[in-house]
C-alpha cells in the first residue's frame, strides 16, 4: 500500500510516496548493478567480471540423478494449469509465436531436461490438445502440466484455471531430419551441442574421440555439454543420437566449431 511520508527540509514540507510489498522487505540494495553479459557496474564505473561457473550434470554432485522420463504412450495423470507461454523457457528453445501448443512440465517428470521436445497428448473435460515441452513447472505436482492459454482453451474454459487430465507421451508430427544447435560461446575447448525437430524425445548424445564414442552429459537447460570440449576434429565431428525407444542416429557435424548455429541431421527417428 502506499505510505505518504513527510519530510522538513530547510522550513519546507515534501511529501514523498512508496510502495510497501506484501512480501518480506529484501536487503538493501547494493550500490552496484548489473550490466549486460552478466557483469558488476561499481560506483566509479569499472565493471567487475562474473565469477566463472561450471554447471553441474545432475546427479555429478553426489545428488540423486532425475528418474528418467515417462516412457512413451503410458497414461499418467495429474492437473493442468496455464501461463502466458511464448515457446521459450528452461528448455532453451527459441520463441515459437506461430506455434503455442507447447507447456511446462513438472520437475519429477521434465526428468532433468530428457522431456524437453517431447510431445504430450493431453485430455482434459472437454477434449484433447497435443503439446511439446519447452519449459519445467517447479511449482507442479509430478503428473501436472503447465500449458499455454491457447492450449488450456482446447481442452476446459479458461474460467476454470486447474481442471483434472490425462496425459502420455506420443511422437511428434515433426517434417525433416533431427538438428543440432551449437550454443553461443561453444568452441572445441567448450561445446555445448542440442538436439532439435526430433519426433520422440531423445535419451542421450555421444562424440567419437579417438575411435570411440564418449557420453556427453547433459545439463537442465537441454544442452549437452563437454566442459573440456570435443578437441581438434579434423575429419568432423561424428555424434551419435539414441532415443528413449532405443532408436540410434548418427551424424558428422562440421570439425570446426561455430558458436549460435544450427546444423541440419541426416535423418529423423522412426
Amino acid at each position: 500500500m502506499p505510505i505518504l511520508r513527510f519530510v522538513a527540509v530547510l522550513g519546507l514540507v515534501v511529501v514523498s510516496s512508496s510502495f510497501v510489498a506484501c512480501a518480506s522487505a529484501d536487503p538493501a540494495p547494493s550500490p552496484e548493478s548489473t550490466v549486460d553479459g552478466g557483469g558488476t557496474l561499481a560506483e566509479d564505473g569499472a565493471v567487475i567480471p562474473p565469477s566463472p561457473t561450471t554447471p553441474v550434470p545432475p546427479g555429478a554432485d553426489g545428488s540423486a540423478p532425475p528418474p528418467p522420463a515417462p516412457p512413451l504412450g503410458e497414461p499418467q495423470t495429474g492437473e493442468a494449469t496455464y501461463y502466458d507461454a511464448n515457446g521459450s523457457g528452461n528448455c532453451s528453445f527459441d520463441p515459437s509465436p506461430q506455434d503455442l501448443m507447447v507447456a511446462a512440465l513438472n520437475t519429477t517428470d521434465y526428468a532433468g531436461s530428457q522431456a524437453c521436445g517431447a510431445c504430450l497428448s493431453v485430455a482434459g473435460p472437454n477434449g484433447t490438445v497435443v503439446v511439446r515441452v519447452v519449459d519445467r513447472c517447479p511449482g507442479c505436482k509430478k503428473g501436472d502440466v503447465d500449458l499455454s492459454e491457447s492450449a488450456f482453451a482446447k481442452i476446459a474454459p479458461l474460467s476454470r484455471g486447474r481442471v483434472p487430465i490425462t496425459w502420455r507421451t506420443v511422437a511428434c508430427s515433426v517434417q525433416g531430419p533431427i538438428a543440432y544447435r551449437i550454443k553461443e560461446g561453444s568452441s572445441k575447448f567448450y561445446t555445448a551441442i542440442q538436439v532439435r525437430n526430433h519426433k520422440v524425445p531423445v535419451e542421450k548424445l555421444e562424440y567419437q574421440r579417438a575411435g570411440a564414442y564418449v557420453d556427453v552429459p547433459r545439463l537442465s537447460y537441454n544442452f549437452f555439454v563437454a566442459d573440456k570440449g570435443v578437441g581438434d576434429q579434423p575429419s568432423g565431428l561424428k555424434i551419435r543420437v539414441t532415443a528413449v525407444n532405443g532408436a540410434v542416429l548418427e551424424d558428422t557435424l562440421p570439425g570446426t566449431i561455430t558458436p549460435a548455429t544450427t546444423v541440419q541431421g541426416k535423418a529423423q527417428f522412426p
